[in-house]
């Protein structure tokens, strides 16, 4: 259950600290103060959206941290996975709003919103004004009944059911490919052909192929570059390295007179060594070259050949290599069609009958935790002053799809004159509110969670009604922590801990929350049933929380 909770920098909230309390926590406020606040920040601490909007103005970021008291669940596994220390039943979630972003931890361990979803699953439920509006569509009936029943089976179903469509999803696109004419067939084997026959040796051909032709194209000129260079170098008496070897016997004679020109001595040795070598490569480079007119005709045959095909496949070898393999992929693809799409037609026939099964398995304990559903909703609203209410789930066999074989929807009626219709189109502001409530109470009841959140759970009642669904509440308290904004004199009078809102505007506007006992919390629930305090409310509130 919720134990604690600190809200820095949130909205209009400067710091708050508060201590929840076990059974029943009612939050109550003037219109418009923002009673809202304190359940949102706890939405935001266990995951929820939030956008930098929330942090108050002025400030660099919101803090949102709460302590949970965890008695029920087994947290070992998850934590493990996630290298979460377990602390024992303390558990401290926080939630850092900043301008671009925010991060979540628990126990100081930073962690995603995978795990946050799981985490909130096993904890929190909150009802809210969206939730109702859910809860009336039918489309969101079945997912409810699905919850309630607890089916393993519907995990297996919808893995395959999955399968199932990525399986559909092929054989459109094997039946798109078998289409294909044979001139397209025809057309895909020439232009593969027309790659493979070209035999393309590296992704750096054509540049290797015009270096070779530029040389072979300037044989001449080569051989007259590097041949004179040769003998300006090393020819007869008047060369480079003629003249250099006089200086070095110059430079020998002047180390025996001073040894500190012996390191000019070897870096000149040095140069007449590595000239000598390059010397030499100029004398057989040059005697290398040769006018091969054959072999300039093949290279510039073969460039031409490899410009076409960089034309018309992409502009380099590397792009037309791999459209080489596109198009080897697609001949396969079209050859092999119509034997991949018999098999796969059988496969997915076999995994669509499997499915069916499983489906009608699954429909059959639906309907059977329908009735059992049906019951525990009819029960609790007759508890709730609906004695003459009628509720039934309904079912229409459909088409296999992601939820199975069946449509549901939650039908009503609470006249007794009346028959059975729509959820959406037969309930009253005050109806709905009672029918969420009695089914978050079973739901609540079955998954075993710690907290239940209401947020203005009893709109639309009055009177003897809300002594009813205060009465409900309280019942539901014994057993797991509420959380509940009410309008109601006679719910707020059940409360265990009375949270106040109020929200003052001097030179800016701040929002204060507080706990009220005794004496305000007696004012509060008079002001709640009165509209004032006077001394007829205070004797009514005080009649009510005795």
């Amino acid at each position: 259950m919720l134990s604690k909770i600190l809200i820095k920098n949130y909205i209009l909230i400067d710091k708050i600290e508060l201590d929840f309390s076990g059974g029943l926590n009612i939050i109550t406020g003037e219109t418009g103060a923002g009673k809202s606040i304190l359940i949102n920040a706890i939405d935001i601490a266990f995951g929820a959206k939030a956008g930098k909007e929330v942090i108050k103005t002025g400030s660099d970021k919101a803090v949102i941290e709460l302590t949970v008291i965890n008695k029920k669940q087994n947290l070992t596994g998850l934590f493990e996975e996630y290298g979460i220390d377990n602390n024992g039943e303390e558990i401290v979630i926080s939630r850092e709003i900043t301008q671009t972003g925010s991060r979540s931890r628990v126990n100081g361990c930073l962690v995603n919103q995978d795990f946050m979803k799981n985490f909130r699953e096993l904890f929190l439920d909150i009802h809210s004004q969206h939730q109702t509006y859910s809860f009336l569509q039918p489309k969101y009936h079945i997912t409810l009944l699905d919850s309630y029943t607890k089916d393993s089976n519907l995990e297996l179903y919808k893995n395959g059911y999955n399968e199932y469509k990525v399986m559909l999803e092929k054989l459109e696109e094997l039946k798109s490919a078998a289409d294909k004419t044979e001139e397209q067939i025809d057309f895909l084997k020439f232009q593969l052909n027309e790659i493979d026959e070209a035999h393309i040796t590296s992704l750096t051909e054509d540049e290797e192929l015009n270096n070779e032709l530029s040389v072979l194209e300037n044989v001449e000129k080569l051989k007259d570059l590097t041949g004179s260079s040769y003998w300006s170098i090393s020819g007869d008496d008047g060369s480079v390295l003629d003249g250099l070897m006089q200086i070095k016997t110059n430079i020998s004679k002047a180390v025996q007179m001073d040894s500190s020109l012996e390191t000019t001595e070897s870096t000149l040795i040095e140069a007449i060594e590595a000239l000598k070598e390059v010397s030499s490569t100029l004398r057989e480079y040059s005697n290398s070259l040769d006018n091969d007119e054959e072999r300039i005709n093949n290279i510039q045959e073969r460039l031409f050949m490899l410009d076409k095909l960089k034309r018309k496949y992409g502009g380099t070898l590397e792009k037309v290599l791999a459209q080489g393999e596109t198009f080897r992929k697609e001949l396969e693809g079209i050859e092999f069609s119509t034997q991949n799409i018999e098999n796969l037609e059988q496969d997915i026939k076999s995994l669509r009958e499997k499915l069916q099964n499983l489906a009608e398995e699954i429909s059959e304990t639906r309907k059977k935790n329908a009735s059992v559903l049906s019951a525990l909703i009819v029960e609790k609203l007759e508890k709730l002053e609906l004695p003459k209410v009628k509720f039934e789930i309904a079912f229409e066999k459909c088409e296999l799809s992601p939820n199975g074989c069946d449509k549901v929807e939650f039908l009503i009626s609470t006249n007794i004159s009346e028959g059975l219709k729509p959820l959406a189109k037969v309930a009253s502001g005050g109806e709905i509110s009672r029918v969420m409530l009695a089914i978050k109470t079973i739901f609540a009841e079955s998954d075993n969670i710690d907290t239940i959140i209401f947020d203005e759970i009893d709109t639309g009642i009055s009177g003897k009604t809300s002594q009813s669904v205060a009465d409900e509440v309280k019942e539901l308290s014994g057993f797991m922590q509420i959380v509940m904004i009410t309008h109601q004199a006679i719910i707020a009078s059940k409360s265990d801990r009375h949270f106040y809102v109020k929200k003052t505007q001097d030179d800016k506007t701040s929002v204060s929350i507080s706990v009220l006992e005794g004496k305000e919390k007696l004012n509060a629930v008079a002001e709640l049933a009165g509209g004032e305090i006077t001394d007829e409310s205070l004797k009514f509130a005080q009649t009510l929380m005795n």
